[in-house]
């Protein structure tokens, strides 16, 4: 099932890559992500987002993941793997990168696992219907403004069951404390375009969540945005 386009040198392709995901995407070749969890789920998020995976994240995962589970922004699986799932969990990973959609895929290593290569900006098949959606560390990496980026949960809350949960993790750029390290970190991904975040704040995303969902619970944690999303108004 998994969904596999060509890189493109158009003027056409180069001005779509800076509307969608791509330029974030794009970044994540096989040695960032060989180091990925050492260095951006252990040392980046403890010391710079302050708000550490293993004992914050992972579990906050793995309280909503389902049996019917949909992963945007796949990383190298980190969070499927280290939740102990259950042999019958339908897993489906979503990415526009397809060497982070493989490297999940091996490091789950059940199969069975449905792979997309996918634009998120553009609406999946309605048919699609998943219990639980998770989005760790994607909405920073996506263009803005705050208000594009919401608009990914106008088409994501008809891929989800009626009893579904929308729920994910992101990286704060404005109305929040950053340290040293933080401040380095939030301007160099800036800088190179593989964030997108300086004007994220939690008032303008949660307020945005709820035009899309009835119940909309929302948490910070150093610099990071933490969300759970459910009742979505259709």
């Amino acid at each position: 099932m998994a969904q596999r386009t060509r890189p493109s040198s158009s003027p056409a392709a180069a001005e779509k890559e800076t509307t969608t995901g791509a330029v974030g995407a794009a970044i994540y070749s096989n040695w960032l992500l060989a180091v990925y969890d050492w260095w951006v789920l252990g040392i980046v998020s403890s010391y710079a987002w302050r708000c550490r995976t293993s004992s914050i994240l992972l579990p906050f995962f793995r309280q909503y993941v389902s049996s019917n589970h949909l992963d945007i922004g796949v990383g190298t699986g980190y969070y499927l793997a280290k939740s102990d799932l259950p042999a019958s969990t339908s897993i489906t990973l979503l990415d526009l990168n397809q060497i982070s959609l493989d490297t999940a895929r091996a490091r789950f290593g059940r199969p069975h696992v449905q792979t997309i290569m996918h634009d998120i900006f553009e609406p999946l098949d309605p048919s699609l219907k998943f219990e639980s959606i998770s989005m760790f560390y994607l909405l920073h990496c996506l263009p803005g403004p705050v208000e594009r980026k919401l608009g990914v949960f106008e088409h994501l809350k008809h891929n989800l069951t009626a009893d579904g949960v929308i729920y994910g993790a992101n990286i704060l750029g404005s109305q929040v404390r950053h340290n040293a390290f933080g401040k380095i970190i939030l301007a160099g991904g800036n800088k190179k375009k593989f964030f997108d975040n300086h004007a994220d704040n939690a008032t303008a995303l949660e307020s945005g969540l709820r035009q899309h969902f009835q119940d909309v619970q929302c948490n910070v944690v150093g610099a990071i945005f933490m969300f759970k999303c459910s009742q979505p108004i259709v």
